[in-house]
């Protein structure tokens, strides 16, 4: 099968390798000279033969906005653009829309396997019509992991960015899990090997997961994650996720306070502590530290 690849970073370099060793035909774009086949979107189209199909994997919000726009006077109708970036869900029923008009398809792909996805595959979960959705299907077999599970037709269009929103979310709260724990263990003293306690729980345990392998494989880089600053960046979806579950009264204790665990990481001096060590001087004579120089 033929398909176009707009985006052309870690994940979606990888994608057309994956692809291309499957036996599919990929042109790929992006703004990088060096990793494009094509000089732009209109030569990217050209090289495709109708009905096309291009797969978007470029950040959320204005960058795919700009995309689709561009596609919308590229393509025909019968051709189909699939979003596989980290969108927010409600944008793809506008994206639908828009390229509705001219009766281009739409499909939205929530995509997890990050770098490691090239060997082991694919997550996919994907929202549009049973039509658009099935076209697809040599292509998201050849991106999801081998065996049965790791692709779903998960609904209608928004569907699927909708799903890996909360799969996001799900990951905040388990890393914020493990997070703690590990903190815990090397606070105390009677524990004198973190890295090891980690990875005997990689066997045999109701907490075993990737997450727990790929904290092992830090561990084993960096013992006490000494050459780390404490800091996270949160992504969009993290967000969205606890937006949702507002808009839906929804209660997601865990994966809210996983989230505002990162905006705590962000202060080297937490405001919000500066008050509560006011107070607990106030009522009851506790010390307090002075501010440094």
């Amino acid at each position: 099968m033929q398909l176009g690849l707009i985006g052309l970073g870690k994940m979606g370099g990888n994608m057309r390798e994956r692809l291309r060793r499957a036996g599919h035909t990929v042109v790929g774009y992006d703004r990088d000279p060096d990793l494009s086949d094509v000089k732009d979107l209109a030569e990217l189209v050209e090289k495709l033969e109708a009905p096309r199909t291009v797969w978007v994997m470029v950040p959320a919000g204005n960058a795919t906005q700009s995309v689709i726009d561009e596609l919308k006077d590229l393509l025909s109708a019968g051709d189909t653009v699939v979003d596989g970036g980290n969108s927010r869900w409600s944008d793809d029923e506008k994206h639908a829309a828009e390229l509705g008009v001219k009766e281009i398809g739409f499909v939205d792909a929530g995509v997890s396997g990050g770098v490691w996805g090239l060997e082991n595959g694919y997550a996919l979960m994907v929202g549009g019509s049973k039509e658009h959705v099935d076209r697809l299907r040599p292509v998201f077999d050849a991106l999801k992991p081998e065996g049965p599970y790791g692709y779903v037709h998960a609904g209608k269009v928004g569907a699927g960015h909708f799903s890996k929103m909360v799969h996001n979310g799900i990951e905040y709260a388990m890393m914020q899990a493990y997070a703690e724990g590990w903190e815990l263990l090397e606070k105390v003293k009677s524990v004198d090997n973190v890295r090891e306690v980690f990875r005997s729980w990689q066997e045999g345990t109701v907490i075993r997961s990737w997450l727990l392998d790929l904290a092992v494989n830090a561990l084993d880089e960096d013992a006490h994650l000494d050459k780390l600053r404490g800091y996270a960046e949160d992504s969009g979806e993290g967000r969205w996720t606890v937006e949702a579950a507002i808009d839906n009264a929804v209660p997601l204790p865990a994966i809210t306070a996983s989230l505002f665990a990162r905006f705590a990481s962000r202060q080297d001096d937490s405001p919000q502590m500066k008050m509560i060590a006011a107070l607990r001087n106030q009522f009851g004579g506790h010390a307090v530290e002075s501010a440094k120089e």
